[in-house]
């Protein structure tokens, strides 16, 4: 039987989430044993002394929702993540430049915000936004990801009116192939939708709902 739980970020992502929610994600976590918490950055030290060993992980998102900030500002809230007890980040890439066709400069946004997660010993999740992207963005991103070295390819903010599909999830797992892992994210509300996206090549979740 799949351990959903084992394989889950419980995510809290919401602007409005105050302290008590935080706290009441953690207690949640907790008692279902997620893999992580996902939470905005500003909450990566409350969650962290919550989960203090509990074994559950604490993961922040970076550059979170849009992707459009400046490099150098992702790398030093990574810097800030690990410095407050954080353990995972997921990063958004910067979707404009996508589709622009800058993949040069994407390359580089990836490839130095990787460089500098692992450098804090931080798990690092790529998140390319799929429901924003044709197939062939998906794919040139899906190998730049790859090239750079990343831990997981991770389907969606959820803040841009789409979320994780089956097909999604299947293409971007032949793309990455066995050294990057993928992360489906987004409109995950059923167990049931939850084990197609596993079936399909996802070995990490990201949900606000429990599906236990």
């Amino acid at each position: 039987m799949v351990n959903l739980a084992g394989m889950t970020d419980h995510t809290l992502l919401k602007p409005q989430a105050t302290e008590k929610d935080i706290v009441a994600l953690c207690h949640e976590a907790q008692q279902h044993k997620f893999a992580t918490v996902c939470v905005n950055p500003m909450y990566v030290q409350t969650a962290a002394k919550l989960l203090y060993g509990t074994g559950i992980g604490v993961a922040a998102v970076i550059g979170f929702p849009l992707g459009a900030t400046f490099t150098e500002i992702k790398v030093q809230e990574i810097f800030m993540v690990k410095a407050h007890g954080g353990k995972e980040v997921d990063m958004v890439i910067n979707i404009g430049w996508v589709k622009s066709g800058h993949w040069e400069a994407v390359e580089q946004d990836i490839v130095q915000v990787v460089e500098a997660a692992h450098g804090c010993s931080l798990l690092i999740k790529v998140i390319i936004e799929t429901s924003l992207l044709t197939e062939d963005e998906k794919k040139t991103v899906a190998e730049i990801v790859k090239r750079a070295g990343a831990d997981y390819i991770k389907t969606s903010t959820g803040f841009a009116g789409g979320g994780a599909t089956v097909l999604d999830v299947h293409n971007l797992k032949e793309w990455v192939g066995e050294n990057v892992k993928v992360k489906a994210s987004g409109g995950i509300r059923t167990r049931e939708f939850a084990l197609e996206l596993v079936e399909a090549g996802a070995e990490r979740l990201g949900t606000s709902s429990v599906l236990v």
